[in-house]
C-alpha cells in the first residue's frame, strides 16, 4: 500500500502552476483556476518527478518485519553448525585440532546479531515484539559462544584428553540445537501452540538425558581419577558441555514463551 502526497495540489509555487498571474490560490477564483489543471488527471496516472519526491511507502516503514525471521533462523543454524563442528573436533583424536569452523560459526553469529540490532533500530513495526527478538537473539548467540569456549579449552589440552568420550555427549548438544532450529523455524509458520509445546517437551527431555549422562561422567571422574590437575581440567570441560546444552534449553524456553504470548 502506498500513500502519495501531492504538495502541488494544495498550493502552486509559481504562476505557471496556478494557471494565471497574481491569482490568489486561496480565493474562490484561484481555486476555480486550478481545476482545469487537474480535471483530466486520474487516480492511476503516473506521478511527476515532484510528486515522486513527496511519496512515502508504508512498506518502507513496515515491510521489514519478516526479515527478522530469516535472521533468527540464520542465528539458530549457526548454533547448530557449531555443535556439528564440535562433534567433528572430538572425533579427530589429535593433539592439535583445528578451530577454524568454530571461528567461522562464531563470526557468523556475531554478524547476524549485529544485523538484528541494526534492523531493530531502523524498523518501526516488527513481526514480533522487540523485547522478544532481543531476548531470542541473545539466547541463540550464547550457544556457539559456549561451544567455542569448550573447543578452545579442549584444544589446549587435547593430548591429555584422548581417553575421555566427550563425543557421545556432544551428540546430545547437536540434538538440542536441531530442536532449537526447528522451533525458530516455526515462528514464521504461525506458532501453533501444540507444535511448540511438543518441541519444547523434546528439548526438556534432551536436557534431562544429557544431565544424566554427564552425571555418569562425573561419577567415573571422581571414582577413578587420581590426578587433581586432570580432575579439574575434565570437570571444567564437563561443565562447559552441560552449560552449552542448558543454553539450548534457555533458547527453547524463550521461543515457547513467545509462542504462548502470540497464540
Amino acid at each position: 500500500m502506498t500513500i502519495r502526497v501531492r504538495s502541488g495540489l494544495l498550493a502552486p509555487e509559481n504562476e505557471a502552476e496556478s494557471g494565471g498571474s497574481g491569482r490568489n490560490s486561496d480565493s474562490p477564483a484561484g481555486i476555480a483556476g486550478l481545476a482545469p489543471a487537474f480535471r483530466n488527471k486520474t487516480v492511476n496516472s503516473q506521478p511527476s518527478h515532484r510528486e515522486s519526491l513527496t511519496m512515502f511507502s508504508l512498506q518502507t516503514i513496515f515491510g521489514k518485519g519478516d526479515k527478522f525471521y530469516g535472521l533468527l533462523e540464520a542465528s539458530a543454524d549457526a548454533a547448530r553448525q557449531s555443535a556439528r563442528a564440535l562433534i567433528a573436533l572430538l572425533k579427530q583424536k589429535t593433539p592439535n585440532p583445528s578451530l577454524d569452523e568454530f571461528r567461522v560459526a562464531r563470526r557468523r553469529e556475531k554478524q547476524v546479531m549485529g544485523e538484528i540490532s541494526a534492523e531493530l533500530v531502523n524498523t518501526f513495526v516488527t513481526a514480533l515484539e522487540r523485547e522478544d527478538i532481543e531476548a531470542l537473539s541473545a539466547a541463540l548467540y550464547r550457544i556457539p559462544k559456549t561451544v567455542e569456549k569448550f573447543a578452545q579449552r579442549y584444544a589446549m589440552f587435547a593430548g591429555q584428553l584422548m581417553d575421555v568420550d566427550y563425543a557421545s555427549r556432544a551428540v546430545m548438544l547437536e540434538k538440542a540445537c536441531e530442536v532449537v532450529s526447528e522451533m525458530v523455524g516455526q515462528l514464521r509458520r504461525g506458532m501453533v501452540i501444540e507444535t511448540m509445546k511438543e518441541m519444547n517437551e523434546r528439548m526438556q527431555a534432551i536436557e534431562a538425558e544429557a544431565d544424566r549422562l554427564l552425571l555418569d561422567l562425573y561419577h567415573d571422574l571422581y571414582t577413578n581419577e587420581t590426578s587433581a590437575t586432570s580432575l579439574l581440567l575434565r570437570k571444567d570441560l564437563f561443565e562447559l558441555l552441560e552449560k552449552a546444552i542448558d543454553r539450548c534449553r534457555d533458547a527453547g524456553n524463550v521461543i515457547y514463551s513467545i509462542a504462548l504470548k502470540n497464540s
